[in-house]
C-alpha cells in the first residue's frame, strides 16, 4: 500500500501492490463484513489524478479553506490521494466532495474510506468523512448528516472509517464529503473511497440480563456467590446472551467470625479466582456471557474489579473501578487508569462501576471506544443519570443494583426491563443495528454516530484551566 514501497524493481513494487491490497481486503473483510455484497456498486476508487473526474473543493467561506492538491504520490492501494492542508489557518475547515447518482430510496448503502492524517493528533472531529441524501431536484434531505465511524488501522497506518446507512425514500443521490477542520498545521490524505448498495442490514439481536440479588447473613464467600449464581443460572434459562451481576459479589452479605461485615481485605482474590470459577461454570452452562464487580487483589494492590466472562467460562476482560468513593479509600482500594472495551461475537461492550456513573468521563470514554453496551455493577445511585449516561451516549445501560432497581435502558433512556422480584431477573431482547427511532421533533439520522463526532473529549482539563 502506498504506504506502497517504491522499487526499482518493477517485479518487486507490483508484489509489494498486490500484497498491501490483499492486507486491504482482510481489514475491510473485518470491520465491514457487507463489503462481500451482492449489490451495486456505486463509487469504488482508488487511485485519483489532477483532473479526476467528480471531484470538487468546498469550505462555507474562502477564508476558512484548506489548501486542496491530489498526492501523486502518497496512497494506500492505488496511485494517488485527496490531499487537503491546514495552511496554518485555525479556523480552517473544508473537504473534498463528490455527488453521487443513481439513489435508490429505502435501499441500504455501505460507505467506505481510508485516511492518514499528520499533525492531528486527535481526529474524531477533525478529519472524518459525512454523506448527505438528495432528492430528485438536489436538496438535502433531512437536517442533519450521516457520520462514518473509525473502525481500525491498516497495516501500513491508514485509518478505515465507514457506515452503513438506510437511504430516505424520496432519495435519489448522495453527497460524499471528506473533511479537514480546524487543525492549522493538519494534512490529511483521502483514499480508497467506495459507496455499495447492499441487499439489507442483517439484524444483529441480543438478549441483555440483569439480576435482583442481595445476598445476606452468608459465612462464605462462596456462599454468597452461589446466590449470584442462582440468579444467572435464570437469566440463563431465559436465553439470555449476557447478564450483569452486581457490585462486590464477593463481599455483599458475608459476615466475619468475629461480627460484622466483610471488607476487600477480608474477601480481596486473584483474578482468575475462586469467585470468577464458581460464575464460570454458570456461563460455560448456559453459553453466555457474565459481567460481575468483585474485591480483587494483586500483590500489595487492591482494586473493585469488573470482570467479563465468556461463554465457554474464559475471563475476557476486566475493569478496574475508576472512581473510588472515600469509604473504598478508607479501605486501601485502588483506583484504575483505563476504560477498555471488549469484543463479544455480538459487538463491543464496556464496563462501569456504581460511582463511575455519576461522572461523565467513563460512559463517555466507553462509547469513544466503540462500547454499544455499557453494564454497571452498583450498590446504590441514581436512575436519571442512568438514563442520562444512556442518552448522552446513545448506548444501551444495563445497571445491577442493591439499593438502586435493576434496570436495562434503551439509548433514548426509555427502561426496556426491570427486575422487580428478589431474588429474579428481567431480560429484554434489543438489536444493535436497529435502535430504536429518534423521538425528538428534529430527528437525527445516526444519533450515536453525530453525537460522537460532536464530542469534545480531546479538551484536557489543564487547557480549561487556562
Amino acid at each position: 500500500m502506498n504506504c506502497l514501497i517504491r522499487s526499482e524493481s518493477p517485479r518487486i513494487t507490483l508484489a509489494i501492490r498486490i500484497n498491501a491490497i490483499v492486507m486491504l481486503a482482510i481489514l475491510l473483510a473485518a470491520v465491514s463484513p457487507a463489503l462481500a455484497h451482492d449489490g451495486k456498486t456505486l463509487l469504488d476508487q482508488n487511485s485519483f489524478s489532477a483532473d479526476s473526474p467528480g471531484w470538487e473543493t468546498h469550505s462555507q467561506r474562502s477564508e476558512i479553506s484548506p489548501e486542496f492538491s491530489v498526492d501523486l504520490v502518497k496512497s494506500l492501494s492505488g496511485d494517488g490521494s485527496l490531499c487537503l492542508y491546514g495552511a496554518s489557518n485555525s479556523a480552517v475547515r473544508g473537504c473534498w466532495r463528490k455527488e453521487i447518482e443513481g439513489i435508490e430510496g429505502g435501499k441500504f448503502y455501505q460507505f467506505s474510506a481510508a485516511f492518514v492524517a499528520s499533525s492531528v493528533p486527535v481526529t474524531h472531529h477533525k478529519v472524518f468523512a459525512r454523506l448527505h441524501w438528495q432528492d430528485n431536484a438536489g436538496n438535502r434531505i433531512g437536517n442533519t448528516r450521516e457520520y462514518a465511524t473509525e473502525q481500525g488501522l491498516t497495516p501500513c497506518g491508514w485509518r478505515m472509517v465507514g457506515m452503513t446507512r438506510q437511504a430516505p425514500p424520496n432519495a435519489k443521490s448522495a453527497v460524499i464529503e471528506l473533511f479537514l477542520s480546524q487543525a492549522p498545521q493538519g494534512r490529511a490524505w483521502w483514499d480508497n473511497i467506495s459507496l455499495i448498495q447492499i441487499p439489507t442490514l442483517p439484524s444483529r439481536k441480543v438478549k441483555v440480563a440483569t439480576v435482583n440479588c442481595r445476598p445476606g447473613g452468608n459465612s462464605s464467600v462462596a456462599e454468597t456467590v452461589a446466590e449470584f449464581c442462582e440468579v444467572a443460572d435464570q437469566a440463563g434459562q431465559q436465553g439470555a446472551d449476557i447478564v450483569c451481576l452486581g457490585e462486590g459479589v464477593n463481599m455483599i452479605g458475608v459476615g466475619r467470625p468475629e461480627g460484622g461485615a466483610s471488607k476487600y481485605s477480608h474477601i480481596a482474590e486473584p483474578i482468575p479466582g475462586p469467585t470468577t470459577d464458581q460464575l464460570a461454570e454458570v456461563a460455560k452452562k448456559h453459553g453466555m456471557y457474565i459481567v460481575a464487580a468483585l474485591g480483587e487483589r494483586e500483590g500489595h494492590a487492591m482494586y473493585n474489579t469488573g470482570v467479563l466472562i465468556g461463554r465457554d467460562g474464559e475471563i475476557k476482560g476486566k475493569y478496574r473501578k475508576t472512581h473510588i468513593p472515600e469509604g473504598e479509600y478508607d479501605q486501601g482500594v485502588s483506583h484504575g487508569d483505563s476504560y477498555p472495551v471488549f469484543d463479544t461475537d455480538f459487538g463491543k461492550v464496556g464496563i462501569m462501576i456504581c460511582w463511575d456513573s455519576w461522572f461523565v468521563d467513563p460512559a463517555r470514554a466507553l462509547a469513544a471506544a466503540g462500547a454499544e453496551i455499557i453494564l454497571v455493577p452498583i450498590w446504590g445511585g441514581n436512575h436519571t443519570l442512568m438514563a442520562a449516561r444512556a442518552i448522552e451516549n446513545h448506548a444501551w445501560v444495563v445497571n445491577c443494583g442493591y439499593d438502586l432497581a435493576s434496570r436495562i435502558y434503551g439509548p433514548w433512556g426509555a427502561v426496556l426491563g426491570e427486575a422487580t422480584e428478589r431474588p429474579g431477573v428481567a431480560v429484554a431482547e434489543i438489536d444493535l443495528n436497529y435502535p430504536p427511532p429518534c423521538p425528538w421533533p428534529w430527528p437525527l439520522s445516526d444519533t450515536r454516530q453525530v453525537l460522537m463526532q460532536g464530542s469534545r473529549y480531546d479538551i484536557k482539563i489543564q487547557e480549561l484551566e487556562r
